[in-house]
């Protein structure tokens, strides 16, 4: 006969055997439909940078002493379906960012995977929701150019109400010239993409820009 103790351990015992399994913890939201997948980094660094509509734009601070400014930017890298990968932002020198980045050009630009609506109920800050930063200069682009003429066609069809703001302000076309790139889209840490290969992606792909 069982003692009282062994009696209570195998009670114990065959109770655990009934339980069901535990669900296992998600880490991570199922990859979304029309998002590439974390092995195609560049793919999805072009992918935020098309589906996204705006971004943090953090300089060298002229009137903070030298100090980041970070500051909440609307741009456009190009038509619906048609980007470049390179970002074009319509800024006045009333603003300190513009101001900032003509004493010097120094500049990031983060975006994040969230505002999409695709990374679920998961925290910002998880890896498997992707974030981009691209690193370079800020420079004045030449509106007397037929680039300035694709940047203004690309933010104003993106920021239709761009058109209509204040002429006085004396808004002028900037754009990022890329040097650095970083990508968080899994774990393991940022992925390896150089700028030219971030910029020549896509040029048969446009379904990636476009999804």
């Amino acid at each position: 006969m069982l003692s009282p103790a062994r009696f209570v351990l195998a009670a114990a015992f065959l109770l655990i055997l009934r339980l069901p399994a535990p669900a296992p913890v998600s880490a991570a939201r199922p990859i979304v439909a029309g998002k590439p997948a974390p092995s195609e980094a560049t793919a999805t660094a072009r992918w935020l940078a098309a589906q996204n509509t705006w971004g943090v734009v953090s300089t060298i601070s002229s009137d903070l002493n030298g100090a980041p400014f970070g500051n909440v930017v609307s741009y456009s890298d190009g038509l619906p379906g048609e980007g470049h990968g390179i970002p074009y932002f319509y800024l006045t020198t009333l603003d300190p960012t513009a101001r900032d980045a003509l004493e010097d050009e120094r500049t990031s630009f983060t975006l994040s995977e969230f505002p999409l609506g695709t990374c679920g109920k998961i925290d910002p800050e998880n890896p498997t929701c992707s974030k981009l930063t691209l690193t370079g200069k800020l420079k004045l682009v030449d509106l007397q150019s037929s680039e300035a003429d694709l940047a203004k066609s690309a933010l104003f069809t993106k920021h239709p109400e761009m058109k209509d703001w204040p002429k006085n302000h004396h808004f002028k076309i900037f754009k990022l010239e890329i040097e650095n790139i970083f990508l968080i889209d899994w774990f393991g840490g940022p992925k390896p993409i150089s700028p030219s290969q971030y910029l020549e992606f896509g040029r048969n792909q446009q379904s990636v820009m476009s999804s």
